[in-house]
């Protein structure tokens, strides 16, 4: 699986951009709002140094990491829940996603105009926040409104659903997001079939330039950015698409000394994913062979005929056991071989819950 992150922000704050610095897109980048009307995708691989270290002890011929899709929705405006700019078109493309990443501005630059006037990226991130929230209250009223009918039946099912929407109105007329219990399956599956924006995983993501990356936690702007993010618990990443441009033609050790030189450990890209999956409670487990070795993404808490299935349904169909052995202990051995002579692997049921670096060979039959 391959999860997907959607673009979110008003015009002219660097979302296609940064698109295309992060993914190598090719979307259109103007100098005017709107200049996405409908949504640009470009996926990316995910970056994992496993995977890499796999294939060398088991010389495979071929190496396929995990992917991202990244998706360039266009810009949002002040009005947008009430059909100002592309409206429910927008609204629309949003919900198609796994996560939001709201993209606000904190470079400063003459010849890019801003929709708001002056750069102000807290403004910016309460106009998003309130345009979702209020095009989620539209939605609630009218689902309670049939609910209230609905309800005639005694459904309970219905009842609960209508119970949860009312408090999810009360947040959101308080200006709050929506709370819930996540931990309860029932109440998230009845969230999930709201299909609210607002509940969505997302987080923030700055585009800055080089001057405000380098003092970042420091700078004023910065500073009351991460505040304001923090009271509808999202984390800030902050990205400077010019120089995720630059790291994309060089080759890895060029790449390497230049983050060092900037004092970073990581690229913008890699830190959008690792919040990602952070944020969808996803892991990694890998398999690996003179063929192929491959990593490949399960929600956290996914047993292993689940986890099989992602490599194939006739293995989740037919799943008998699963030999696995962590990253860890299989560098340790030297490999799988190694590892099985020296009695490393573990045979592991239909109970087992795959564990983050994993790696594994499934037994089954059909």
């Amino acid at each position: 699986m391959s999860f997907s992150c959607g673009f979110v922000g008003l015009p002219n704050v660097g979302k296609s951009t940064l698109f295309n610095a992060l993914c190598k897109g090719g979307a259109a980048s103007a100098n005017f709002p709107f200049c996405t009307i409908e949504p640009n995708t470009g996926v990316v691989a995910v970056p994992d140094s496993r995977l890499d270290v796999l294939a060398k002890l088991e010389r495979s011929k071929r190496i396929v990491p995990a992917s991202l899709k990244f998706i360039d929705i266009a810009g949002l405006v002040k009005g947008a829940s009430e059909g100002q700019g592309l409206g429910n078109q927008f609204l629309g493309h949003i919900r198609s996603v796994d996560a939001v990443v709201h993209v606000v501005r904190l470079f400063d630059d003459g010849d890019v105009i801003h929709v708001q006037g002056e750069v102000d990226p807290v403004r910016d991130l309460e106009i998003i926040m309130t345009e979702l929230m209020l095009a989620d209250l539209e939605m609630l009223e009218r689902r309670i409104e049939r609910s209230k009918k609905q309800m005639r039946s005694g459904d309970p099912e219905l009842k609960a659903e209508f119970d949860l929407a009312a408090r999810m109105i009360a947040d959101l007329n308080e200006g709050k997001l929506p709370e819930y219990d996540r931990k309860d399956p029932r109440v998230d599956e009845i969230v999930k079939r709201l299909g609210l924006i607002s509940t969505m995983p997302a987080f923030v993501c700055a585009n800055v330039d080089e001057a405000a990356l380098r003092a970042w936690g420091q700078e004023p702007r910065s500073v009351a950015l991460i505040e304001y993010a923090a009271t509808h618990n999202l984390e800030v990443v902050p990205v400077c698409a010019k120089m995720e441009e630059e790291i994309g033609q060089l080759d890895a050790e060029e790449a390497a000394l230049f983050l060092e030189d900037l004092g970073l450990t990581e690229t913008g890209l890699s830190k959008v994913i690792r919040t990602g999956y952070k944020l969808l409670e996803y892991i990694t487990f890998f398999t690996a062979g003179e063929m192929e070795s491959r990593a490949w993404t399960v929600t956290a808490g996914t047993a292993a005929p689940q986890a099989a299935g992602q490599i194939h349904t006739d293995l989740m169909r037919g799943f008998i056991r699963m030999e696995t052995i962590s990253y860890e202990d299989m560098v340790e051995a030297g490999g799988w071989t190694k590892a099985q002579v020296a009695g490393k692997l573990r045979i592991e049921g239909k109970e087992y819950i795959m564990q983050d670096g994993d790696v594994i060979h499934v037994r089954f039959s059909v």
